[in-house]
């Protein structure tokens, strides 16, 4: 059974691991197996914009493109928000043509990425990548259907492991998105955390994983 690291900026090509590789329009490389795509808010381009979002459109259309993403909102940057919310929302909606999930870039903007996900009835699972704030934050996010992803910051802040302890089990992923550790490591400290077997876990997560990437190819349960 393959470790799930659901959000990755290298691909390690490690037979144990299926990765979902953060891919960018503009800097593409089609030799990563299975990945997202999408427009960081950090790296939204007027001039490029109309190509990003056909590339974008034609990748969400291949199996090899499991999900949406990373994109989203982000308050500590200078690109004023309703531009980001613009940009965000074309993204939602070429994603909404397919079943496929959304992975969220996220930061001090939980209650504007909630109010676009009910005014545009988005369907597509959404998953908020690096989830590092409290349990209130978390119940609001579980209460209007997200999933959350820990990493970073499960390994760097003990405090997180109350949280993360707190969402149901069908309702987390797992990740390394830049940080130099491993999946594996990331794995071991939730296995601490829950005490729990890393076969237990590593079956929760591909669960879950078959749950919400209902369109990819790969039978997890059997590899």
């Amino acid at each position: 059974m393959k470790f799930i690291n659901l959000h990755t900026h290298s691909f390690s090509n490690d037979a144990s691991v299926l990765e979902v590789v953060n891919q960018y329009p503009w800097e593409f490389d089609k030799s990563v197996p299975q990945y997202s795509i999408g427009i960081h808010p950090w790296y939204i381009e007027k001039e490029r914009l109309e190509s990003d979002m056909k590339f974008i459109q034609e990748n969400l259309l291949l199996n090899e493109c499991l999900a949406l993403g990373e994109c989203g909102l982000d308050k500590r940057i200078e690109l004023p928000l309703n531009k980001q919310i613009e940009v965000f929302q074309q993204q939602i909606e070429l994603v909404q043509k397919t079943k496929k999930p959304i992975i969220l870039h996220c930061v001090a903007t939980y209650q504007e990425v909630i109010s676009i996900k009910k005014e545009m009835n988005i369907q597509n699972p959404m998953i908020i990548h690096g989830f590092s704030k409290n349990i209130q934050v978390a119940n609001s996010l579980l209460d209007n259907g997200f999933y959350l992803s820990f990493g970073k910051y499960l390994l760097r802040t003990p405090e997180l492991a109350s949280v993360f302890n707190y969402v149901p089990n069908e309702y987390f992923f797992l990740e390394t998105d830049t940080i130099k550790e491993t999946i594996v490591d990331v794995y071991q400290k939730v296995s601490h955390i829950k005490n729990i077997e890393l076969e237990n876990l590593k079956y929760m997560v591909v669960k879950n994983f078959d749950q919400v990437f209902n369109s990819n190819p790969f039978n997890l349960l059997n590899t």
